[in-house]
């Protein structure tokens, strides 16, 4: 055992006297399951408030009997993704401890979640909510993802349609966003109408590149097969046979984000996604995805999911930024 380990068990403070132990067959998994120093383990620690031990291919869990059960279910659903050839980090850690108690008892993780499968990658919910938004991409033909930035609502539309094209469900991926950013305008922007916009759609772009073979997003950019354009590219057309992605669709006006929206053809899926704490616009009021989050809510194939600082899976300082800033909105508007 590191030192570091020692250190951190010596600290861990008194401990129930419910205990489990857990032995792993395939020992050349462990250093990834435990992480580097036993990292893994002490965030298990750390978030269930247990001690875990770990000897040779055994784990001794210790604690609260409850919170060693959950425990035991975060170990071997990290055990059961490195059988899989698939990377277990700190990341990975966080993702199984938010869901442990999302996922029925006696069911893997790898069984229990809406998984996106790609060429490139498998990419897994890390928080319920992302669980929910994959289903709902799958079997709803427009879905609204509105929460804070960080929560995976564009990157995970993203790895649905690329998982959607790849099996043929789709013929195309269109993905789109208003040329609207912290009051920039385009035209006195360097360059040309290419070099103008990139920089609005980059996210897109690198969520593509994560979720595809480089030369498959070339050649689809080439052939159409993808396209990235700015929204105002999209007026006048019938999108059949397409997986749309609207992203960033706050800063869509109400004619706009209609405008949008009746671009669905047949056999088409659409996600719109936003943070309607983030408007751009100069008048916030205006806001199309706000209208449509209102006006769409009861017709049928059309769903929202909300995400909160709950469900953000960057750095966690990200969730406590998130969380002081609703605080301050929530105190001005009792003050109003």
């Amino acid at each position: 055992m590191s030192p570091t380990g020692s250190n951190r068990r010596a600290n861990a403070g008194p401990i129930e006297n419910s205990a489990k132990a857990m032995a792993f067959e395939n020992t050349a998994l462990l250093v990834d399951l435990f992480g580097q120093h036993d990292q893994n383990l002490a965030m298990i620690e750390e978030r269930l408030s247990i001690r875990a031990t770990a000897r040779g291919n055994h784990v001794a869990l210790t604690g609260e009997a409850h919170a060693i059960g959950r425990a035991k279910r975060v170990l071997e659903d990290l055990y059961h993704r490195l059988e899989q050839g698939l990377e277990v980090g700190l990341s990975e850690v966080d993702g199984a401890l938010r869901l442990v108690d999302h996922i029925p008892e006696h069911t893997s993780e790898r069984d229990g979640l809406a998984m996106v499968r790609t060429r490139k990658r498998i990419i897994q919910p890390r928080t319920p909510t992302q669980d929910t938004y994959i289903r709902r991409l799958n079997d709803t033909s427009l879905v609204l993802g509105t929460g804070p930035a960080g929560t995976g609502k564009t990157y995970l539309a993203v790895a649905v349609a690329a998982s959607f094209l790849e099996s043929g469900k789709v013929d195309k991926i269109i993905l789109s966003r208003p040329a609207v950013e912290a009051g920039e305008r385009l035209g006195f922007l360097p360059g040309d109408m290419r070099e103008k916009v990139d920089p609005y759609l980059r996210p897109l772009y690198d969520a593509l590149y994560d979720c595809l073979p480089t030369t498959q997003v070339e050649r689809g950019l080439e052939s159409g097969q993808i396209e990235i354009a700015p929204l105002a590219f999209m007026r006048g057309r019938t999108l059949a046979n397409a997986f749309i992605i609207l992203d960033e669709a706050q800063n869509c006006t109400r004619m706009q984000m209609k405008m949008a929206l009746t671009r669905l053809g047949e056999n088409g899926r659409m996600a719109v996604t936003g943070d309607p704490s983030q408007i751009d616009l100069p008048n916030p009021a205006q806001s199309g995805l706000v209208e449509a989050m209102r006006i769409l809510q009861d017709i049928e194939d059309v769903c929202e999911v909300r995400f909160s600082s709950a469900d953000v899976v960057r750095h966690g300082l990200v969730s406590r930024i998130v969380e002081a800033y609703e605080k301050t909105s929530g105190d001005k508007a009792s003050h109003d």
